[in-house]
C-alpha cells in the first residue's frame, strides 16, 4: 500500500466516504442474482454493503460521514452549464431503488449520511472537511475521484480504497502533474469527459500541466496569455491563441470543477460522530434486502449489537 499523506499522525481523522462510487462500482461488478423481498435487483446494496463493512472494521472511525449524489441532474452546476454530465445516462429505477436502501443502510449504522437536491456528494464532502476541521480533525477522503484531490491540505489523505492505495497533499503532483490546489485549473484547461466539461479546445493534460507549472493559477494564466509564446512549449502560438479565445470558457470550466465548500448539511453537525445504530431499522433491512446470515452477523458485530431484532437464523445465504 502506498502511503504518503504528510503531517497525519497526531490529528485525529474524520473518514468521509464518496459513496456515490462505491455503490456504482458494485452495481457494475457484482453479479445480479440478489433480490429483495419483492424480487427487486440488490446487487448494488449487497456490494455497497460489503464496502461499508470493510472499512468500519479496518478504520474503527469515530468521525464519520458518508457522502451520496442527489443532484443528478438539479445541481447548481447545470443551471451554469446545461450540458454538465449530459453524456451520463440516466440511472435506472432498479439503480436509484438501491441508492435509498443505500442510505437507509447507512443510517441505521449510526452515520451521518449528507445529501443534497443541488449540491453533488463532492460539495458535501468538501464543505464537511471545512467544518471538520475547526474541530481539529484531519481528513481520510475515501474515493479515488481526481476531483477531491483538490481538497488536500497538511495532514489530510485520500484513500483509494479498492486499490489500497492512500496519498496526502504532496502526493498529488506525482499521480496528476499539478499541485491540489491547482486542480480545478488543471481540470478548467484539460477539460473532464467524465462529467462533459469541454476546458480549452486543444489543450490537453501535458500542457495544461505545464502552463500551470509557469503562471501557478488559471487567473494569472489569462492575465499573462502574451507571454505564452515564448515558453519553450510546443504549439505555444497556437495554445496562447486558444487561451485568448476560449478565456470565458475556460473560466466556465473552472467554476463547474472547483469544489463548494459552503454546501448546505441539513442536520449534520460538525464533527460529525459515529452514533449509535438502530437495531429495528437494521433488522428490518436486513429482512427486506435478504442479507444473509454472515453478512448479518458482520452488521450486526459492526453495530455493537447483540442481536438484531426480526431476522430468521435461515436467511438466504450471502
Amino acid at each position: 500500500m502506498s502511503r504518503d499523506p504528510g503531517a497525519q499522525a497526531v490529528r485525529p481523522a474524520i473518514h468521509l466516504v464518496d459513496a456515490s462510487l462505491y455503490v456504482f462500482r458494485a452495481w457494475h461488478s457484482m453479479p445480479d442474482e440478489f433480490r429483495d423481498g419483492e424480487g427487486w435487483p440488490t446487487n448494488a446494496v449487497h456490494g455497497f454493503a460489503r464496502f461499508l463493512l470493510e472499512l468500519l472494521e479496518r478504520e474503527r472511525p469515530r468521525h464519520i460521514a458518508v457522502a451520496f449524489d442527489e443532484a443528478l441532474d438539479s445541481c447548481f452546476r447545470n443551471a451554469i452549464y446545461a450540458d454538465y454530465k449530459a453524456n451520463r445516462p440516466p440511472a435506472p429505477d432498479e439503480l436509484r431503488r438501491q441508492f435509498a436502501h443505500c442510505k437507509a443502510l447507512t443510517r441505521a449504522l449510526g452515520l451521518v449520511v449528507l445529501a443534497d437536491a443541488r449540491y453533488e456528494a463532492d460539495d458535501l464532502i468538501g464543505s464537511a472537511l471545512v467544518q471538520a476541521r475547526t474541530h481539529g480533525l484531519r481528513g481520510v477522503v475515501v474515493s479515488a475521484d481526481k476531483d477531491l484531490s483538490q481538497l488536500l491540505a497538511d495532514g489530510d489523505e485520500q484513500w483509494d480504497f479498492a486499490r489500497g492505495q492512500r496519498w496526502g497533499m504532496d502526493g498529488v503532483p506525482a499521480r496528476h502533474g499539478v499541485r491540489a490546489d491547482q486542480i480545478p485549473c488543471y481540470l478548467a484547461l484539460s477539460g473532464d469527459a467524465i462529467d462533459n466539461i469541454p476546458g480549452v479546445p486543444g489543450i490537453g493534460a501535458k500542457t495544461a500541466a505545464a502552463l500551470l507549472a509557469h503562471f501557478g493559477d488559471l487567473e494569472t494564466l489569462l492575465a499573462r496569455v502574451e507571454e505564452v509564446p515564448y515558453l519553450r512549449l510546443r504549439g505555444a502560438r497556437q495554445t496562447a491563441a486558444r487561451l485568448r479565445e476560449h478565456a470565458a470558457q475556460a473560466r466556465l470550466c473552472r467554476q463547474l470543477t472547483t469544489i463548494a465548500l459552503d454546501a448546505p448539511l441539513g442536520a449534520a453537525i460538525a464533527p460529525f460522530p459515529r452514533g449509535a445504530a438502530n437495531a429495528a431499522e437494521l433488522g428490518a433491512l436486513c429482512e427486506g434486502l435478504r442479507f444473509g446470515p454472515l453478512t448479518r452477523r458482520r452488521l450486526q458485530m459492526a453495530a455493537g449489537l447483540d442481536a438484531l431484532p426480526g431476522t430468521l437464523p435461515d436467511a438466504v445465504a450471502y
